[in-house]
């Protein structure tokens, strides 16, 4: 047989992960190769070695000698950009993470607005029905009484609401969604007095249409404001110095209203007092008085839609006075003290007699 080339004898030492037939010869044992080799083919026999070894082998046990020192700076040098990219793609994942979630919570707070007007709009509509399933039925300030009675169950329902979205710890984004509802929901009250004004203003600005507790408190057809601010100052505690000047300028300047109106209805009261007088002495003219007295009477619907405006004027500036959290817990309050009221009246009602 032909002896193996050299370069076919090198190639599959490499693959053979370069074995030296220098070690394999150390491990016999060493009584063993002296029994069998003979001092005289010692010399033939490492000459013979010698020429089978590769001519690079030093070349190559210094390589895979030297080769964990170069592993050993490459290795490390490796894991340091491993762990680069690793912190880098974490980074980006946090970013990514973070952006998200804001996007959510900001379609959340978009839908529960977007509720907030739906439900609006069916509680509307509930109106509307009653008032066209109840027409040729009921008029004047009968209808209004029932729409009133649906107003005060819608309500407890919002300030109950705002009094759990109270507990938890939300953002004023969020909690500006609710206080805005309170305020759109006392508008739609509002609104509902200023179209029974026009068919019994007299049984709207004189309170038959609230138990008669409430008439008591009762300042042409509703709260007086200043009084109402005074009875929830306590509740927007702690407040700053700004917004207590603030409000004790608002509240100055609802009396100043108050007074006005007060006394623009006492007038016109006097002057048709006395314009009925005057219709007892000159009966010739009884039909030009009586013109001028229901001209006169006319007038009193002014009044009540300019006290229901001073009003709803005051809900607006207290929440823009106060922080978000300070408004609605002035809602809670101010839902507590008409309810206060009621049960007052209930009680005044249920109480023995005699």
């Amino acid at each position: 047989m032909a002896p193996t080339p050299l370069s076919t004898q090198f190639s599959t030492s490499r693959r053979m992960e370069i074995h030296n037939p220098l070690h394999q010869i150390t491990t016999w044992d060493h009584d063993a190769f002296e029994a069998h080799i003979s001092p005289n083919t010692s010399h033939s026999l490492t000459t013979q070695l010698d020429t089978r070894l590769p001519y690079n082998v030093e070349y190559t046990s210094q390589e895979s000698l030297e080769y964990p020192r170069d592993s050993e700076t490459s290795i490390p040098n490796k894991m340091q950009r491993r762990l680069a990219q690793n912190r880098e793609t974490a980074r980006k994942s946090r970013l990514k993470r973070k952006a998200y979630v804001q996007e959510l919570e900001l379609g959340s707070q978009k839908l529960a607005k977007l509720e907030r007007e739906i439900e609006r709009s069916r509680e509307q509509a509930v109106y509307m029905d009653l008032s066209n399933t109840i027409h040729g039925l009921l008029s004047g300030i009968v209808t209004f009484e029932k729409k009133y009675e649906l107003w005060v169950i819608e309500q407890q329902k919002k300030e109950a609401e705002l009094v759990t979205i109270l507990q938890r710890d939300i953002s004023d984004v969020e909690l500006r969604v609710f206080v805005d509802d309170v305020v759109n929901h006392y508008n739609d009250l509002f609104r509902m007095k200023a179209d029974a004004a026009k068919a019994d203003v007299f049984s709207l600005l004189y309170g038959s249409w609230r138990p008669s507790v409430e008439q008591l408190f009762q300042w042409l057809g509703g709260f007086r404001p200043s009084q109402i601010l005074y009875i929830l100052m306590p509740t927007f505690e702690p407040l700053t110095d700004t917004q207590v000047v603030n409000l004790s300028r608002l509240r100055h300047t609802c009396r100043q209203a108050e007074d006005a109106l007060s006394q623009g209805i006492e007038k016109l009261e006097q002057t048709l007092a006395q314009m009925v007088g005057n219709n007892l002495i000159e009966c010739r003219n009884y039909d030009k008085h009586m013109k001028s007295m229901i001209e006169g009477l006319e007038a009193l619907e002014n009044f009540s839609n300019q006290a229901d405006h001073l009003r709803h004027r005051t809900l607006e500036q207290m929440s823009r006075i106060l922080t978000t959290r300070q408004t609605a817990k002035g809602f809670v309050a101010l839902g507590e003290y008409f309810q206060r009221l009621r049960v007052l009246n209930s009680n005044w009602s249920a109480r023995p007699c005699g």
